[in-house]
């Protein structure tokens, strides 16, 4: 038997009432006519995008929710879960006439149907991330409803959608139907409706491979007969059996769907003819124990296949989907697949999360709910405390769901964060430049100031400057704009870095101003530093800014270098940073004698590089390599400061004197990258000072700064690193 579908005909609707109250108390009836009544009069014949008519749609949404057991207020919702778009104030009738529940399920359906631009985006989207980002928006469907009801809603209404467009054999966009089987299905089988998730998954499949769909539908329907035979003497067979052992059973064939079986194929690679669930049946039991002793008698009537043994009522899928599976070869040989499990057990493999959404009396609080994380699985373990406490319930739902928020950025991408933050957090968590450069933000469209707190299913853009930096009163609690460790930590960052580069520029204009006025301009800096009792000349620069040094300590030093014995005339400028502390590794500035020096920052030479020197105003000469654009940009401009250089001797004796070089990496995103090329230098021992990391649609960009004697060692260096599995180049900048 191939599962099959079926839309609302004009039969139920004319006359569907006696379907739609099916299972509710007699007093439900007035309520879910007078739904329908104001329902009809308020949608007419307008039509959805789909070419739908509201009516129908609404109609079958309601009927899917009957058919999944769920209350009169989730059947009267799914009635009215278009009023609000085709009246406005509708929302304040339908609470007043139906109540407050009933009004804030229309309303989620609303907010949650305004995300099909989103998903249907990501469902585009061929990025390696993308299995990531339609889980994130699994997660975000669960968070944002307070009421799992308005989640069922959304799959019923899905699932009439699909039976639309298959009985009117309409065409079907790619984007809706891979929505379908990538979100709404999964979804389905998380919160464990097999009725639903089965039909979602052939209809998703029949409209993405037409062509596959009628292939095995076809080879199903060649063969019906034969199977119906084999199956009608497989149930007769095992009847006789269990009515011996006194065991109560209902039997039925399983019904066949295609996705599945199609899935098998592709996963296991076999035939048609070699998937073992076209034949099945299903064994119900009143008794958990009962299972196992059919389970014996099916071992004992037909030979078992081994491997094809599943225990899910010991060990439960994710969903807490419980059931015994086998596959045996019956007596002409052939293979037959059977599944075992409990009335209750079958209930909640059709049904899930809907067949125990129960509702106290005069209450509104959930008798049972998940935690979003564990995908429901604490929800569907809970079904035997249903008679518990509605607080503790209403408790254990808030702690679940007021932790995190799932927001989306104008592209699609979802971003959680801790309820309360702010869109200060939200730059943050996108880039650090980003949150450094946020002056503005806008949710759903609308400016807000940057200390709103943002909830779930919130788009959010940031209006970011092109340069610039943090304002301090981002780190005031009492403000509210920074919450998250993540902000506030590199919210800190910037401005110690800031605050030490403004000491950096500060010292080295004091040092050099009382260098001015002693007549000592052409002392050695790092001599002089070391003197002083720093490693290098930049502490000692900062340590001027900060006012920890004064001009008294440096005349004393400048007083004692001059006392020394004078260096010889090629020792040249030290520029490289020892490790030791010491003077080795030199430039030599050619015609000049000693000249306060500094490597170029735009290009980071080292030796053996072609360098020239720039002579700058007040800092003395920058070295640059020769192929430098930055120095090449100077020299057009100022040629006439340009003044030739080369390393010295000691240069060459590393490794004791370090230069500093950025290498940038390209690679494919996976996890443990940037640990495997870290675990690559640090074997090297190569010092790595910076790294900054950017990853953009699968892609790995990354800049390294290191440490290295010379170029020798950076083009081993890279040599390894292009090595690293994953790293497509890498190449000194």
């Amino acid at each position: 038997m191939v599962s099959v579908t079926h839309a609302v005909s004009p039969d139920a609707q004319s006359a569907p009432i006696e379907l739609l109250v099916e299972g509710l108390e007699a007093d439900a009836r007035e309520d879910i006519e007078s739904a329908l009544t104001l329902a009809r009069d308020i949608y007419g014949d307008e039509v959805l995008g789909t070419g739908e008519s509201v009516w129908t749609h609404a109609l079958g949404m309601a009927l899917i929710s009957s058919s999944l057991r769920l209350d009169a207020e989730a059947r009267i919702a799914a009635i009215l879960f278009a009023v609000p778009v085709y009246r406005t104030g509708s929302l304040e009738q339908v609470a007043q006439r139906f109540g407050d529940a009933v009004a804030g399920i229309v309303e989620g359906l609303r907010k949650l149907n305004g995300l099909r631009v989103v998903t249907r985006m990501r469902g585009k989207s061929e990025a390696p991330d993308v299995h990531a980002q339609t889980e994130s928006l699994r997660k975000m469907l669960l968070a944002m409803a307070a009421d799992i009801r308005v989640v069922l809603l959304r799959l019923a209404s899905r699932t009439q959608t699909l039976r639309h467009h298959a009985d009117t054999r309409s065409p079907v966009s790619d984007e809706l139907a891979r929505e379908s089987l990538d979100l709404y299905a999964p979804l389905a089988n998380r919160l464990g409706v097999g009725q639903l998730k089965w039909e979602l998954e052939d209809l998703s499949f029949r409209f993405l491979e037409p062509a596959t769909y009628k292939q095995i539908a076809r080879k199903l329907d060649e063969r019906r007969a034969e199977r119906e035979a084999f199956i009608d003497e497989a149930l007769a067979a095992l009847r006789r059996e269990l009515d011996a052992a006194g065991i109560d059973a209902d039997l039925y064939g399983r019904p066949k769907h295609i996705y599945s079986i199609y899935n098998k194929m592709r996963h296991k690679k076999l035939d048609f003819e070699q998937v073992y669930d076209i034949r099945a049946v299903r064994v119900l039991v009143r008794k958990v124990n009962h299972c196992y002793k059919v389970l014996d008698i099916v071992n004992r009537l037909w030979e078992p296949i081994p491997e094809e043994y599943d225990d899910y009522i010991s060990k439960p899928k994710g969903n807490n989907y419980q059931s015994l599976h086998t596959a045996v070869r019956a007596g002409d040989g052939r293979a037959l697949e059977v599944q075992i499990r409990t009335h209750e057990m079958h209930r909640h493999a059709e049904f899930g999360v809907a067949a125990h959404w129960r509702y106290k009396e005069g209450g509104g609080a959930a008798e049972a709910y998940d935690e979003k994380i564990a995908l429901l699985r604490s929800l569907l373990s809970w079904r035997d405390e249903i008679a518990g406490s509605a607080d503790w319930i209403e408790q254990s739902r808030r702690a679940a769901l007021d932790d995190t928020i799932y927001l989306l950025t104008p592209a699609g991408r979802v971003i959680d964060l801790p309820r309360g933050a702010t869109p200060v957090d939200f730059a943050y968590r996108l880039h650090t430049d980003v949150g450094h450069r946020c002056r503005g933000a806008k949710v759903d469209g609308q400016l807000v100031p940057l200390n709103t707190q943002l909830a779930s299913g919130q788009t959010v853009e940031i209006v970011a400057a092109k340069e610039g930096g943090p304002s301090r009163d981002w780190l005031n609690p009492q403000q509210g704009y920074a919450t998250t460790h993540r902000a506030r930590s590199k919210i800190r960052q910037y401005f110690s870095q800031l605050e030490e580069s403004e000491m950096l520029a500060r010292g080295r204009s004091f040092v050099i101003k009382e260098l001015q006025r002693e007549g000592q301009t052409q002392v050695n800096i790092e001599d002089l530093a070391e003197r002083l009792g720093f490693r290098n000349a930049d502490v000692m620069f900062v340590a001027a800014g900060r006012g920890e040094i004064g001009a008294r300590a440096v005349h004393n030093a400048l007083r004692g270098a001059a006392e020394a014995p004078p260096a010889e005339a090629d020792a040249g400028i030290v520029v490289g940073r020892s490790r030791s502390g010491g003077a080795s590794g030199k430039v030599l500035i050619v015609g000049v004698g000693k000249l306060l020096t500094s490597l170029g920052r735009c290009c980071k030479p080292a030796p053996p590089d072609a360098i020239q020197g720039f002579i700058t105003r007040g800092r003395g000469v920058s070295i640059h390599r020769v192929d430098c654009p930055s120095f090449q940009n100077l020299v057009r401009q100022e040629p006439e400061r340009v003044i030739e250089a080369e390393w010295g001797e000691d240069a060459f004796k590393g490794p004791q004197t370090v230069f500093p070089v950025d290498v940038s990496v390209e690679a494919s995103d996976r996890q443990g990258l940037l640990r495997d090329i870290s675990d690559v230098l640090s074997r090297e021992r190569i010092n790595v000072t910076a790294v900054n990391t950017l990853t953009k649609k699968g892609r790995a960009h990354m800049c390294f700064t290191f440490e290295v004697a010379g170029v020798a060692q950076i083009q081993h260096a890279i040599g390894l690193i292009r090595g690293v599995g994953g790293v497509i180049d890498a190449r000194r900048k």
